[in-house]
Parts: C-alpha cells; structure tokens; sequence
C-alpha cells in the first residue's frame, strides 16, 4: 500500500484514510502475514481493483460484497467477479446469474464482471484482502473502516446512486446511507442458503435500468 493506484477522483477523498492508526495497523498486519509466508488474495496490484475500474465521478450503482474469494485464481478485486477462465463458478454468482436471466433474459457464460465495472457498477467488498483457504480470514483487520469510508462518500454525492444490498451483512453496513435521492435496493443473499427467501425473483437488474432511464442517466449492459 505504499503507492495508491487511486483515479484521482477517489485519492482526493481516501487518501487521508492512510496517514491514520487503523490503516497503518491494517498495513502492518498484512506485511506480517507476507513474512509469515501466507498467500494473500487477490494480488496487491489487484486490492483497490475496484476503485481503479470505476472511478468516483462515473459510480451509478454500487453493489456490496463480503470479501474475495479464498481459492487460487478466483479473485481480483471485484466482489461476485471471477477471472474469465474460472470454471465451475461460485454458487452465488450461479444465482445471480440466473436471476439475470429470469429479469432480463440474459445469459452469461463465464463470471467476469469487470465490464458492469467499466459501466459505473462499483463491486466493492468491505473486506479487500484474505489469506488463501481462509474466507474471512481478514475481517475486523480494519478493511471495513476503509470501505465504510467509500460508502459514505458516496453518500455525500449530489447525483442518484443506486445501492443494491444482499444479505444481512452488506444491509447492516449499507445502513449509513441516508441521501433521500439515492435508491436502496435490498434482497436475501444469492447464496444457496439464502437465495430461496426473496433474492430470486427479485429483479434487480431491471430495478437497476429503470431508475438509470428515469434519472437521465445510460442503462447497464449486463451481458459480459
């Protein structure tokens, strides 16, 4: 984290983040756990991959994760998003997909979603880094300040932002969103365990376009 990959956009805003105590001891834990010799996903070039796909001024939609896949070659730095190669995909991008199906009718054939990102879909997770093998293995390292952070500068914008929050964990942190003009759009996790209470059948994804069309702003291209 020596150098910060930031659109200008975002550095303006974060960059104060990084001179404070819970940002250095969150650098000091995952230099530790490098020397310790643990693999750490995704790759450092990779942990503020989302900032860098979706600049602060281009964000339309953001959609919250937990934190990045623990298996080899699945993570880089876009929650839900697996490199384009990854075959089976996760059960929980499995239902997103087939909720986009059902809602628009579009098929996608492998998990990389990093042009919704180039579209103004920020895919932030609120934890940006785990050890390999491990899931949240770096929750409560102080990711989640950052990430709380990022939510709240989106909360401040002028402009509608549409925050999509699956599953009781994105809902509770999702829960400094405040700007009456922004849309929430809440659901059950896409996880097996979850995604039969009400998170198929929910249509995000047209939700998402409709309230794009009636704010005058481009429509998302779902298909990747």
């Amino acid at each position: 984290m020596d150098q910060l990959p930031f659109d200008q956009s975002w550095a303006e805003q974060l960059l104060p983040e990084f001179e404070k105590d819970y940002m250095k001891s969150l650098k000091a834990f995952l230099r530790l756990e490098k020397d310790k010799g643990k693999v750490i996903f995704p790759h450092s070039s990779l942990w503020f991959n989302a900032l860098n796909s979706t600049p602060l001024d281009q964000v339309k939609v953001v959609i919250l994760g937990q934190d990045p896949y623990p298996t080899p070659g699945h993570a880089h730095g876009l929650c839900f998003s697996v490199l384009p190669e990854v075959k089976p995909l996760a059960k929980s991008l499995i239902n997103i997909f087939s909720e986009l199906k059902d809602d628009l009718g579009i098929e996608n054939q492998h998990g990389y979603l990093q042009s919704w990102a180039n579209q103004g879909v920020l895919l932030l997770n609120s934890v940006l880094t785990v050890e390999s093998g491990q899931p949240n293995s770096h929750q409560g390292k102080g990711w989640e300040t950052f990430t709380d952070k990022i939510i709240s500068v989106l909360n401040a914008q002028q402009r509608p932002i549409i925050f999509v929050l699956w599953g009781s964990y994105a809902q509770k942190k999702g829960a400094i969103i405040d700007a009456p003009h922004h849309l929430i759009i809440r659901a059950p996790h896409p996880s097996p365990l979850s995604a039969y209470r009400g998170f198929l059948g929910s249509r995000p994804f047209s939700k998402i376009n409709h309230f794009l069309k009636q704010s005058g702003q481009a429509e998302i291209n779902w298909r990747v």
